[in-house]
């Protein structure tokens, strides 16, 4: 099973080689049982505090994964949220964080080290893919504007797809194969939040929509801030759904060279979240009054069919 990559993939692909042999021998953490079952217990709480959609699709994994990857979650949310926050961010608290939690031994104070330091020596996680995303959340302080999709999606590389490697490690998967999938899954994930969120980042001073494509439908900056849906405004989000659908349906077969075990939860967190799409649509492409989502009821309703998909497709 091959994938063709696009232009724009061959630098993220090239990212993604650099970070899999960066694999440096982790010690155990040296904590007690109880402990280190309140750490994950933190990370837990982390992740249903703020991504419903994750929380549920990581319920899907055996306990010790399910665990794990909601250790990964945390160490991702405190990262974007010490730049998100402050609207603007301190790199220098983002570095400190960045090297509470990828160095040893992890500190008592702050228990999603202690979890996520377990996680990265039970799983061994290339430890540049972590160092990756603290660089790719280090551009919302420097960067907030792109020009082209292919800038974009080298932004979008820095969260998501990494977050998506790292997964890979914990779920398991049958060889490097399965890492331009998973880059196109982060791409498309990422892509989702920037359509849903265009008006709470437009308030936060950033607009993450490619500017050449922006242009080629008639529209600029003066669109966004003013926030009505026109037909221009319509014609562009449909080309950007249809690109990101794209790129959903795309990585979808690399679910087959997970291990069994995680292929259910994988294929929920993308096409759970690929019902975001649906919410922008059927809401008229107002992305600027309302934020999309699915509800819980929603979410459940999908689950048997991604089941099935998950169990029986084909490479």
């Amino acid at each position: 099973m091959t994938i063709d990559a696009q232009h724009w993939e061959h630098q993220l692909l090239s990212l993604a080689w650099e970070g899999l042999g960066n694999r440096p021998v982790v010690p155990p953490v040296q904590s007690d049982g109880a402990t280190l079952a309140e750490a994950y217990a933190a990370c837990s709480q982390i992740t249903r505090e703020n991504s419903r959609t994750f929380y549920l699709a990581s319920s899907l994994l055996p306990s010790t994964k399910r665990d794990a990857v909601r250790a990964l979650y945390a160490f991702s949310r405190i990262s974007d949220d010490i730049v998100d926050i402050s609207q603007g961010g301190s790199l220098s608290e983002l570095y400190r964080w960045r090297d509470a939690a990828l160095h040893f031994p992890p500190r008592a104070s702050e228990p999603v080290t202690i979890a996520w330091a377990d996680t990265r020596r039970r799983f061994d996680i290339p430890t540049t893919y972590a160092e990756q995303l603290i660089e790719g959340i280090a551009r919302d302080v420097l960067q907030n504007r792109y020009n082209t999709f292919s800038d974009l999606a080298t932004y979008c590389y820095g969260v998501p797809c990494t977050v998506g490697l790292m997964s890979m490690h914990i779920t398991g998967f049958a060889g490097s194969d399965a890492i331009p999938y998973a880059i196109r899954l982060g791409v498309a994930l990422q892509l989702t939040n920037i359509l849903r969120d265009v008006g709470e980042d437009w308030r936060f001073g950033r607009m993450y929509l490619p500017l050449d494509e922006l242009h080629a439908f008639n529209l600029d900056e003066e669109d966004i801030s003013l926030g009505v849906v026109t037909p221009q405004w319509r014609d562009f989000m449909k080309y950007q759904i249809s690109r990101v659908r794209y790129l959903y349906e795309s990585a979808f077969p690399g679910i087959r060279l997970l291990d069994p075990d995680g292929r259910f939860a994988i294929a929920a967190a993308g096409e759970l979240y690929q019902g975001i799409l649906d919410d922008i649509e059927q809401n008229g492409y107002d992305v600027f009054t309302r934020r999309a989502h699915l509800s819980a009821t929603e979410k459940i309703l999908r689950l048997p069919s991604i089941w099935v998909r998950a169990r029986f497709s084909r490479p």
